[in-house]
């Protein structure tokens, strides 16, 4: 598989077919594969040799993907930040990365960096730029494809690195996830995740290699039920790709069901724990389509494992009173369970979840310190493949791999993955809070929210005004995501008697 010339076939076969539909505008394959070629002839016109990662800001636009695909036919990494993003956490990344050149799509960028060049700009270089483009200098084998900043414990983001080999491997095993390839060609993807969420590679990706339409869903549309049901109806979605609580927030409304979309066939999960009552609601209300229930980190390129969730699983897992299976690994994977010395655990028993293969990530963008720390080389099958510890836990059965949430400080919620210390970190930087411990709720088997428990000043205020000025001031620090729901304020934080913050404390005080 290698998607570039994907794209290219389709654009050859099918250039008229629409490969990107926005909400103002859509791109044919022919435009994606013409316009993203003269882009890539620019930057490699101005820029030459050059290999450091591209930043290209935006949110949703089709002009977006042109900027990606542009940057790997030039042999370079993107780096995708999403308009939702708090600028200061922007510009630590562009910090991380020291850009000379970002693509601003939708938005304005005002951090010292390199060439900025604005939509207009972009869609001038797509539409007309006449310098020959080479095939020659696309990303290869094993240079970055791309680069998805994800939250760190220090409270700074860190790039995982994602290659073209890396890529390819996983899209090979992708799209024939629920269906063939072949059934996929020419059907409706949804799009929900912002692209700078790598739970977006699997409908952006897997849609271009199968020759389908992609149907990107703006942040705005998501809060408006009316407005998003009519989006999904006139966009007739086959292929829906999104995080299990999104799917919660439209199964809440009645009108979610086989009458709205009579042609969804597949659903698609990721980033998040799929519950019984949802994976039930779902096959009651859309007979005949297909859950696929997924599980993988960014570190290891979207998903590593699936199992499609039946009437006969579901029924069986009700009556065991177990959590849903996340599957079995894709080819040229192994999932292992380590101990905390690094030994391979027995069938059942319970540890870390490892992951070893031909989609596991080189490392954290120059953080050999971080990349040191949980990738390794194992060799299987009498060849070396990458490592990645996930700080998962979990355990295996009949050949199933079951996850048991995390064994450090990390948690998911809506499908993004947060360092709790990240959190912790960057609430401490507010001149009113002296110490803040954050603790997850958790609500059928998953995160549902995050309450903080901060020691400071209140200076007069009431609770309420206090709670409500902490979280104006986060909003320029952290993605709305990452704001905890509730905020508590205590006299002074409780210890265990190692001399940490006693988090198992904490957590039971949470209603």
């Amino acid at each position: 598989m290698n998607i570039l010339e994907k794209i290219r076939e389709m654009a050859k076969a099918s250039g008229e077919r629409i490969a990107i539909q926005g909400s103002r505008e859509a791109l044919t394959y022919m435009q994606l594969e013409e316009y993203s070629n003269r882009l890539a002839a620019w930057i490699h016109g101005n820029y030459g040799e050059s290999k450091k990662p591209v930043i290209v800001y935006g949110h949703k636009s089709p002009y977006m993907i042109v900027c990606f695909l542009a940057c790997v036919k030039a042999g370079r990494a993107y780096c995708p930040q999403d308009i939702s993003i708090p600028v200061s956490r922007v510009h630590e990344t562009i910090g991380s990365v020291e850009p000379d050149l970002v693509f601003t799509v939708e938005g304005e960028l005002e951090a010292a960096v390199g060439r900025q060049v604005n939509v207009e700009e972009i869609r001038e270089i797509a539409c007309s730029f006449q310098g020959a483009y080479s095939r020659e200098w696309q990303v290869k084998g094993e240079e970055d494809y791309y680069i998805i900043f994800t939250s760190g414990s220090t409270g700074k983001p860190k790039g995982v690195r994602i290659t073209s080999d890396c890529l390819n491997h996983y899209l090979e095993w992708s799209i024939g996830l629920g269906s063939s390839s072949e059934e996929k060609r020419g059907a409706h993807f949804l799009n929900q995740a912002p692209f700078s969420f790598d739970l977006s590679v699997m409908d952006l990706y897997t849609c271009l290699a199968c020759g389908g339409t992609l149907f990107t869903m703006e942040k705005e549309l998501q809060s408006d039920y009316g407005a998003m049901y009519s989006f999904m109806e006139n966009a007739d979605i086959h292929v829906w790709v999104s995080t299990p609580s999104f799917a919660d927030v439209c199964l809440s409304d009645k009108k979610f069901n086989r009458d709205l979309l009579p042609n969804l066939g597949t659903f698609l999960f990721c980033g998040e724990v799929l519950t019984t009552a949802t994976a039930e609601r779902l096959l009651e209300r859309f007979e005949g389509a297909r859950i696929i229930n997924t599980y993988g980190p960014t570190e290891s390129t979207v998903a590593v494992t699936e199992v499609e969730i039946t009437k006969e699983l579901l029924n069986q897992t009700i009556r065991e009173g177990k959590s849903l299976p996340v599957g079995r690994e894709k080819p040229q994977t192994w999932i292992e369970i380590w101990d905390e010395n690094g030994q391979c655990l027995p069938e059942g028993g319970q540890g870390e979840i490892v992951i070893i293969g031909n989609t596991v990530s080189p490392g954290y963008y120059h953080r050999p310190d971080l990349t040191e720390k949980v990738f390794a080389v194992c060799t299987r099958n009498g060849k070396d493949w990458r490592a990645y510890r996930t700080g998962d836990a979990g355990y295996k059965k009949d050949g199933w791999l079951y996850y048991n949430g995390r064994i450090d400080l990390q948690v998911k919620l809506h499908g993004y993955r947060i360092e709790i210390e990240d959190i912790e970190n960057n609430m401490a930087r507010l001149p009113q809070i002296s110490h803040a411990v954050v603790v997850p709720t958790i609500k059928e088997g998953k995160v549902n929210s995050l309450t903080a428990f901060v020691t400071g000043e209140i200076k007069g205020k009431t609770l309420h005004e206090f709670t409500r000025e902490v979280k104006m001031e986060l909003r320029e620090l952290l993605p709305s995501y990452m704001i905890p729901k509730k905020i508590k304020y205590i006299d002074e934080i409780p210890m265990t008697n190692h001399g940490k913050a006693d988090r198992k404390y904490l957590g039971g005080l949470v209603s």
